[in-house]
């Protein structure tokens, strides 16, 4: 199955970022997407979907039960499109061999809703969760991580309860995109196109500083913070988001669990129906959710 890999990144070099380069119709580019990740992301026989709503926020849960941890889990897409269906069965596949629920907001998109709208969002919905009592892992990938890990940094900031852990896929940390992956991997990115980037951040941003923790949280502080799990491609464009993001939790005594994976796409794990990688990667996680919650079990 080494065959996969290549043929997915040419795949995705010729069609996605040839796409992503032009899609300047934001509302076309959704419905694409939700086209695409019906056609393409197939979850596990047995997943199950409900839709719900927590403090006003719609919410899609997957696997919902009564009992073990809830996987909070914020979605990728340039905080402008995606939406908790289009990463559902991804989500189904990490679930698949652990004992949880999943929980996907579909948190509010720019530009009709502009910085902090997802955070608060997602905030709103982390503080009903943890009124349940069940242990609470947050997750995301993309804008989705780098969200989730922005609301680390808030829990941090104004001391409200702590997940048991965070987790993140290519996460974007750093929207001042002063990171030198972002013109050296400008290239060997199959998917996203480096030029596009403050473009369409810009249109969640507003008039929001760039280094604002919000916003960019490796700008953020993480003292007592919970484990992170965090993993990148070495040619993303963001390589170097999850790098400094990993020193800066670390150098603040943050237990961080790294992995670089080697000339993966943007996000592989999304891709778990054919890419080896992304099924491992998917089991990684899982792994470590079922070690933490254990542990807490055990205290």
């Amino acid at each position: 199955m080494r065959w996969v890999r290549p043929v997915l990144n040419f795949y995705l070099r010729l069609t996605e970022k040839t796409y992503l380069r032009r899609a300047y119709d934001i509302p076309l580019a959704r419905q694409q997407f939700e086209r695409k990740a019906r056609f393409f992301f197939h979850a596990p026989s047995g997943t199950s979907r409900s839709d719900g709503e927590i403090e006003d926020v719609p919410v899609l849960w997957v696997n919902k039960a009564d009992v073990g941890p809830i996987v909070l889990y914020l979605h990728g897409g340039a905080y402008v499109f995606g939406s908790p269906h289009t990463h559902s069965a991804m989500i189904g596949r990490l679930l698949r061999d652990i004992e949880a629920s999943a929980c996907l907001p579909k948190y509010r998109l720019a530009p009709e809703h502009p910085f902090p709208a997802a955070l608060e969002d997602a905030e709103k919905v982390y503080l009903a969760l943890v009124k349940t009592g069940r242990p609470i892992f947050i997750g995301g990938d993309s804008a989705g991580g780098g969200l989730a890990l922005a609301l680390l940094a808030r829990i941090c900031a104004q001391n409200m309860p702590q997940p048991l852990g965070v987790f993140a896929f290519s996460p974007l940390t750093d929207c001042t995109f002063s990171n030198e992956s972002i013109k050296s991997n400008a290239r060997s990115d199959v998917m996203l196109p480096a030029e596009r980037a403050s473009e369409m951040i810009a249109l969640y941003r507003g008039d929001a500083a760039a280094n604002d923790p919000g916003l960019s949280p490796v700008f953020g502080e993480f003292r007592n913070a919970c484990p992170v799990w965090l993993t990148a491609g070495d040619t993303e464009v963001l390589y170097d988001d999850t790098t400094k993001m990993a020193e800066r939790l670390r150098s603040q005594g943050v237990e961080v669990d790294f992995t670089i994976g080697r000339d993966l796409p943007h996000v592989w794990p999304i891709f778990h129906n054919i890419l080896p990688e992304g099924r491992r990667s998917l089991l990684a996680v899982s792994l470590w959710i079922s070690s933490l919650a254990n542990s807490e079990a055990g205290n």
